[in-house]
């Protein structure tokens, strides 16, 4: 078997991001992480406890988000780990840097819709903070992960505020 190189062994990540940029970047999706993932817990919650009228609506509506809110959570600590850092994944680490706060009681039914309004707009506020940071680091991988999210946010927080807001 012939000597490999140091060069050919190594396990250095080489991506054409320099490792001050990785870093940087991390930090923002480290946010967008517990942002996400603090949103994703809160829909989960209010899907199980939703009450009233719109109760089967607000129940399917909920549950359609948390779920897609569950896959996109996986998608943000991958990208972190392929640029090299390891992902938060306590809620000790989260709540250090989250903007969204954890729900300690069972809000009216309006209240939980305002709640994912405004959580989702945190999302997409946090994304779009990190797409910047992103395209300066020439990091198109997180620029285009950045773009989705800020999509599926954009739409949850418009679905959801159409409940509630009369347009003439």
């Amino acid at each position: 078997m012939p000597n490999r190189t140091e060069t050919e062994r190594s396990t250095e990540i080489n991506i054409g991001i320099s490792e001050k940029d990785r870093k940087t970047v991390c930090r923002g999706l480290n946010k967008l992480l517990a942002d996400s993932y603090i949103l994703y817990l809160k829909t989960q919650n209010y899907h199980w406890n939703v009450t009233g009228q719109m109760f089967q609506s607000l129940h399917l509506l909920f549950e359609n988000q948390y779920q897609e809110q569950a896959i996109a959570v996986d998608g943000i600590a991958e990208r972190i780990r392929a640029l090299g850092e390891y992902a938060p994944g306590s809620f000790a680490a989260f709540s250090k840097v989250s903007s969204i706060k954890e729900e300690s009681s069972i809000p009216s039914t309006e209240e939980m819709i305002y709640n994912l309004i405004h959580g989702n707009e945190a999302v997409v506020t946090t994304a779009r903070e990190i797409v910047s940071l992103a395209d300066e680091c020439e990091d198109d991988v997180t620029s285009d992960l950045m773009i989705n999210r800020m999509q599926v946010h954009e739409k949850n927080a418009w679905m959801l505020r159409s409940l509630i807001k009369h347009q003439a």
